[in-house]
């Protein structure tokens, strides 16, 4: 079921860089994570980081690891070697946990997203953490079949925590 609630043993990292600390609920954003991570059926056993940042962190992230000197709105670095095809690959500690990675969102990308799309900033927010979970859980969009995979999780995920968004 998709938008089952169980209990579960998740260690969800979330980090709001102080420039932008206020805006977001740290246990919202806890929640948008967890809730993707059950719909995913990802574990009971899981560790991931979510970061809030700067457009300016955002884009020095992707020219350094990605070669693309431009903003973007949602990074997700895999710390998992069979999803992560490039630089960095990180070791699996033997700890029984499933170590995913870190989501991080450009804040201001955000904002000005939702006014382009005419929401608020939080459904934006929930949108790209989603979309970065579901990266680090190894879904892409490099082709048009696998867009639409992406985006149809997206949406059926975003269907079960519409009500704090507005």
């Amino acid at each position: 079921m998709l938008c089952a609630m169980m209990l579960v043993q998740m260690e969800i990292n979330v980090l709001i860089d102080e420039g932008f600390a206020g805006y977001l609920e740290v246990d919202w954003l806890r929640g948008i994570v967890e809730q993707v991570l059950i719909a995913q059926d990802a574990g009971t056993s899981v560790e991931i980081g979510l970061v809030i940042t700067s457009q300016e962190r955002v884009q020095q992230l992707n020219r350094s690891y990605r070669g693309k000197d431009e903003p973007t709105d949602v990074l997700a670095f895999s710390a998992r070697e069979e999803v992560d095809a490039g630089p960095p690959h990180f070791v699996q500690p033997p700890d029984g946990v499933l170590h995913l990675g870190e989501v991080i969102i450009a804040y201001p990308q955000a904002v000005m997203q939702a006014e382009e799309q005419r929401h608020s900033v939080k459904r934006e927010v929930a949108i790209l953490t989603i979309h970065g979970v579901l990266h680090l859980l190894g879904y892409e969009h490099d082709k048009p079949e696998l867009e639409r995979q992406m985006k149809s999780r997206e949406g059926a995920i975003l269907n079960c925590i519409e009500g704090g968004l507005d």
